[in-house]
């Protein structure tokens, strides 16, 4: 199995690692756990159970940093100074990573989202910004309100952007008519530990889950059982079960 590894710069934050698998096939884009590392899908055992479609050519994947802890996850800012440092992170992943992946898969159909825990927000909230750039979005145990995370302080107009919670909600218009036409949105979620507290992952899903059928988004809400945890063992299964169908 091909891979390659460069560190393309963050504007202001340094530079952000991509790890590329794959020789051919649809491009999917990766987003590690919280504050998470781009070999930490490899690391926790996420590509052995996609290897086949990867040296298959069905796909060719793309695991990227999260600088979280920049920003989401750096709990002694406000809310809306980590939602501004979120758009320098969704800035390089539309200027930089986006046009490294179409000049390295030309012609593909479109980026496939993937993340856990935290990085399931980040698919998911790229899949209901940029539809056009990434029509599938797939998320494994995710919560969608970032101002659930210790949140505190104004919410302003970066918050408002940054949450699907929100700016889904208050879709309409050609805009929604937009969404719809391109986005197809995947929430993955577990009923067993740490899928309720802390995480609020499986509230989140169905809290999302309702929102996208409310504005007639297309969409699936996928719970798994009880013994089904927030944890990579279970995500594993997940992304095995899930992304064939996508490829």
């Amino acid at each position: 199995m091909e891979r390659v590894q460069v560190d393309l710069d963050i504007e202001g934050t340094g530079r952000g690692t991509v790890i590329q698998y794959g020789h051919w096939g649809r491009p999917v884009l990766v987003f590690p756990s919280e504050a998470g590392r781009a070999w930490d899908f490899e690391n926790n055992g996420m590509i052995e159970p996609i290897r086949s479609l990867i040296d298959g050519g069905q796909v060719k994947v793309y695991c990227v940093d999260a600088i979280d802890h920049l920003t989401w996850s750096c709990n002694a800012l406000p809310t809306e100074e980590r939602a501004r440092r979120h758009q320098t992170y969704e800035r390089w992943l539309l200027q930089t990573v986006v046009p490294r992946i179409d000049a390295d898969s030309p012609g593909h159909r479109g980026i496939v989202t993937v993340g856990a825990s935290m990085g399931g927000y980040h698919a998911v909230h790229l899949g209901l910004k940029r539809p056009d750039v990434f029509p599938v979005a797939i998320s494994l145990s995710a919560n969608f309100d970032p101002t659930s995370w210790h949140g505190w302080g104004e919410f302003g107009e970066a918050t408002y952007f940054a949450n699907p919670t929100a700016y889904v909600a208050g879709m309409d218009g050609e805009h929604l008519a937009w969404v719809r036409a391109h986005a197809n949105i995947l929430l993955v979620v577990g009923q067993g530990p740490f899928e309720v507290q802390p995480t609020q992952s499986l509230p989140g899903a169905h809290r999302m889950a309702h929102i996208l059928a409310e504005k007639g988004i297309p969409h699936e809400l996928d719970v798994w059982g009880f013994d089904s945890a927030h944890d990579w063992p279970w995500w594993r299964k997940q992304l095995a079960h899930h992304l064939p169908r996508f490829c």
